[in-house]
């Protein structure tokens, strides 16, 4: 089960602006830029996510119904910003995984005592911003 809808709100709100400036910075982290599928607005949200197997897999914290997974779905691509690199992104799926065997093993304890256990896997796109 993932985290409540509250602390996504919370999050959302008051963690986000003030996480941006340095996530996309951190190992494991990341900032996925997004368009809104209604207002058409550009959107950057922090994230986890890890490369495996030449794709790029982002732990749903909140789970699949959350605004930026959507709006991925909407457009079938984001840009990813980690580690100074900047990655377009493509071909969304999304998985359960309660084994949770596409993250690092040391990621998976805190992902399992949070109940997380649907991930989004996408493609780094050949049209790569830089790498």
């Amino acid at each position: 089960m993932p985290l409540p809808k509250s602390i996504a709100q919370f999050a959302s709100h008051r963690f986000n602006p003030i996480a941006r400036p340095i996530v996309g910075h951190l190992p494991g982290f990341g900032i996925v830029v997004h368009t809104g599928r209604k207002s058409g607005k550009q959107y950057e949200t922090p994230v986890i996510a890890f490369s495996h197997d030449g794709m790029v897999v982002f732990a749903l914290t909140y789970g699949p119904s959350t605004d930026w997974v959507q709006n991925i779905f909407a457009a079938g691509n984001c840009t990813l910003i980690k580690r100074g690199g900047s990655h377009l992104l493509t071909n969304p799926r999304l998985f359960h995984d309660p084994t949770r065997s596409h993250v690092p093993k040391p990621v998976r304890i805190p992902l399992r005592l949070f109940g997380v256990d649907d991930f989004l896997l996408m493609e780094k796109s050949a049209d790569n911003h830089a790498d």
